[in-house]
């Protein structure tokens, strides 16, 4: 079957009994109303705190074939899916999907309990390091492929009930004994748990785990006690090393910076550069050098935006501490400088994944967006995205926000180099389509500038700023003259060999992956 971008789904898929395809931006909206919150009800004096992850299994009941849920704001510092999944493992427990919602390489150990048949299923925005190598070429060690969802697209899942989650497993920077968590203070703090939210609104029961339980009520907090059902106390939730870096380094490489002054030219040729305009930008290198040339040119114009959203970084809390933003929406914070804002600074907006990007809900945030920058593994050139696999159709990469933000925008900015490794980034069709080319504006290359044909209006404004403007194909053939044309990977079209199913954000099928074969 093919879908509304011409993308070959199969009729059926392995473990999975029914499923839509994908139609268009919005032509898939809801027919139910989801799912209620779960109902939780202690007696008077209920001491929640537990001896051990071991005993708060045995509390929650846990059993074979449930799904479990962890939040990916400890990043690649994460220490606590591992003493989980090691706790679950040891009790003999078997055929567990981990619903997180993302994974990192420190997740790498999941491979062990895949193979001894622990973990049967994965369903995430992301697949990296090893195990996304591991799963490539192993696709049908699992029971189903794995679910990749968008940060909105999962949000939306919970809501509806296509993602039920029997146990979430939270870890959480500070903690007290009644279960008020937050994120922003403690030895593990990491800022937002704008991921954690919904797990702890609608999971069947909640296991908050921390290695900063403190007496005095936390407040505010991010989420409160009534959604908490056990708490654990452990030695260390994750490594801070792992968790947030310093401020992160705006990027030094040529031809980043090249597409990051080019892109901030797009802003403001494009006319959205004003005052009260919304902006998202990711925490790459090339993104964070646009949010410095935009600065710049925002104090020159003296300029004031309305809100900046997405995962947070040292230069956008730079911009919301000069004035330049009114306030600042966080589902992530990626760094330092942003942790110690969002802990300080009432106009840096603690959000959560739903209220972030979810597709089904009354005003998701990324609605109101007027420009977002995003990064790109692959375009092709009917101005489809690629984020999740590398031109050899390895995962390495994650959904994210990718489709729900460019989906929202006024204008989706893309920067892309038009090579990577002696391999073109402009592809006839890339290896795998995460964000479809209706919702992409512009793509930003370090070779010149795309505009997607359906958007008329910036193409003439581009053009007459004579910025170097050119064809998606244009583009296309300068990398292929640059490094030649590429081979085709070779694909298994056995449907076992389907390595994952790529949600759209309104749930439907986009795309599958398929295990790549080497001669």
């Amino acid at each position: 079957m093919k879908n509304a971008i011409g993308r070959e789904i199969p009729e059926t898929i392995r473990g999975i009994k029914k499923f839509r395809l994908y139609g268009g931006e919005f032509t898939d909206l809801p027919k139910h109303t989801g799912t209620a919150r779960t109902i939780r009800i202690s007696l008077p004096h209920t001491n929640k705190i537990l001896s051990s992850i071991e005993e708060a299994i045995e509390k929650t009941g846990l059993k074979d074939g449930m799904t479990i849920s962890f939040h990916h704001h400890l990043r690649n510092g994460d220490y606590l899916m591992q003493l989980v999944v090691r706790a679950i493992a040891k009790k003999g427990i078997k055929d567990i999907t981990i619903a997180s919602s993302s994974l990192s390489p420190c997740h790498d150990f999941l491979i062990d309990y895949i193979k001894e048949g622990t973990i049967t299923a994965l369903e995430s925005s992301g697949l990296r390091g090893s195990l996304g190598k591991f799963i490539c070429a192993n696709p049908s060690i699992l029971k189903k492929p794995v679910i990749i969802r968008s940060h909105g697209g999962r949000a939306r899942a919970i809501e509806a009930g296509e993602l039920h989650i029997d146990v979430a497993f939270m870890g959480v920077p500070t903690c007290d004994r009644r279960g008020n968590c937050t994120g922003r203070t403690g030895k593990s703090a990491f800022g937002s748990m704008g991921y954690a939210i919904i797990d702890a609104e609608y999971a069947d029961q909640v296991v908050a785990i921390t290695d900063n339980l403190q007496d005095t009520p936390v407040f505010p907090c991010s989420i409160p006690q009534s959604e908490i059902d056990y708490i654990v106390v452990v030695d260390a939730i994750g490594d801070p090393e792992g968790i947030a870096s310093g401020a992160i380094r705006i990027t030094k490489n040529p031809t980043q910076l090249v597409m990051a002054r080019y892109a901030a030219e797009v802003m403001e040729k494009s006319g959205y550069l004003k005052n009260g305009f919304s902006m998202q930008m990711g925490s790459g290198g090339a993104s964070l050098a646009v949010g410095m040339y935009l600065r710049e040119k925002m104090k020159e114009k003296d300029i004031k935006g309305s809100f900046g959203v997405g995962g947070m970084t040292g230069i956008f809390v730079d911009m919301l501490h000069d004035g330049l933003f009114d306030a600042v929406y966080d589902a992530q914070t990626f760094d330092i400088p942003a942790i110690e804002s969002i802990a300080s600074n009432p106009n840096h907006i603690e959000i959560s994944a739903s209220t972030y990007a979810n597709p089904w809900n009354s005003s998701p945030i990324v609605n109101d967006l007027d420009v977002v920058f995003l990064s790109a593994t692959e375009v092709d050139v009917d101005f489809n995205i690629n984020v999740i696999t590398d031109s050899n159709d390895i995962c390495m990469g994650a959904s994210g926000g990718h489709s729900d933000t460019a989906a929202g925008a006024k204008m989706s900015v893309i920067m892309c180099p038009i090579i990577r490794g002696r391999l073109p980034m402009i592809r006839d069709h890339v290896q795998t389509v995460v964000t479809p080319g209706d919702s992409i504006d512009v793509i930003v290359t370090d070779r010149g500038i795309a505009v997607n044909p359906k958007r008329q209006d910036l193409l003439e404004k581009l053009t007459a700023a004579h910025l170097p403007v050119k064809t998606i194909q244009e583009l296309q053939h300068i990398a292929y003259s640059l490094v030649g044309r590429p081979e085709e990977v070779k694909l298994s079209q056995d449907p076992a060999d389907i390595v994952a199913v790529v949600e759209y954000r309104d749930g439907s099928i986009i795309d599958v992956i398929r295990k790549p074969i080497f001669d």
